[in-house]
């Protein structure tokens, strides 16, 4: 299996069509969090950082670096490889927040659960929960 379609709970929660919101949906699927309460907590931090008052179309970097370290996640830099870039299959087991080009996605021991396919995309590191 490739990757598992997972918007996070974001139809649920009611909201409609398509966004960029590949942080909210990748931390709600991975912390097991609402989609609608994540979406609230990351447009709030993210509208003090930016002035923008969404997180449907992008999030600053530092809200969601500094968002997982508040709750006990740690940066890993992706494993290497000779001739080839690592991917979410490459991942540890466990449940894990992989940084592609663009986009977060979660992953759930090598397999990337998105919107859409994100399985060869090049990882360039990954966030873990420590205990």
């Amino acid at each position: 299996m490739r990757f598992i379609y997972n918007d996070g709970g974001r139809s649920k929660a009611g909201y409609k069509g398509n966004a960029h919101d590949c942080v909210v949906r990748a931390f709600a699927i991975a912390m097991g969090v609402d989609y609608k309460t994540m979406y609230n907590e990351i447009a709030r931090r993210n509208k003090s950082v930016t002035g923008k008052k969404s997180a449907r179309n992008g999030v600053a970097h530092a809200v969601s670096r500094e968002y997982l370290r508040e709750h006990g996640w740690v940066w890993c830099k992706a494993p290497q490889f000779s001739g080839r870039k690592a991917r979410c299959c490459d991942l540890p087991d466990g449940m894990l927040i992989a940084k592609q080009a663009n986009h977060l996605v979660a992953v759930a021991d090598g397999i990337p659960h998105d919107t859409f396919d994100s399985s060869s995309k090049m990882v360039y590191g990954y966030w873990k929960k420590v205990a």
